[in-house]
């Protein structure tokens, strides 16, 4: 689903990026709901928080595929060992990041639970986007 520029215009939230939001908020209420660890004072609250989450998870995505690059380069067993373990570094690192930037904005009017609960929401939440993208996707002639 890329955006379509519009010629003379500059854009700076493309649609795709609008609904991954709407996504993140249905599953973020709907972990409020069914899991007591995570926790939302109100709607808005969550609604900045799902725009919180999509800004971290394109930087952390953005990483992740720079770190990729970087191992398929490698070209001994040191720079492979080196970028696999950066790439586990982003990967775990990404979740404390996500639970101290909620903590940091939204104090206690937020809580993601601990490192697992966060974790199990960022893979729900990726794999929620990942399906909503494929379902909208239009099909190749």
């Amino acid at each position: 689903m890329p955006a379509e520029p519009v010629p003379g215009s500059r854009t700076w939230i493309a649609p795709v990026d609008v609904v991954d939001v709407f996504v993140y908020v249905i599953v973020l209420n709907l972990a409020v709901e069914y899991l007591p660890a995570v926790i939302t004072e109100t709607f808005t609250v969550s609604l900045f928080t799902a725009v919180l989450l999509k800004v971290v998870l394109e930087v952390v995505v953005a990483g992740k595929d720079r770190v990729k690059a970087r191992f398929k380069a490698a070209t001994t067993p040191v720079g492979k060992v080196l970028a696999a373990l950066l790439l586990w570094l982003l990967l775990v690192g990404s979740k404390f990041l996500v639970l101290e930037l909620v903590a940091l904005l939204f104090g206690d009017r937020v809580s993601l639970g601990g490192f697992f609960s966060v974790t199990a929401l960022i893979i729900v939440l990726m794999l929620a986007r990942a399906g909503v993208r494929r379902l909208l996707a239009e099909p190749t002639p």
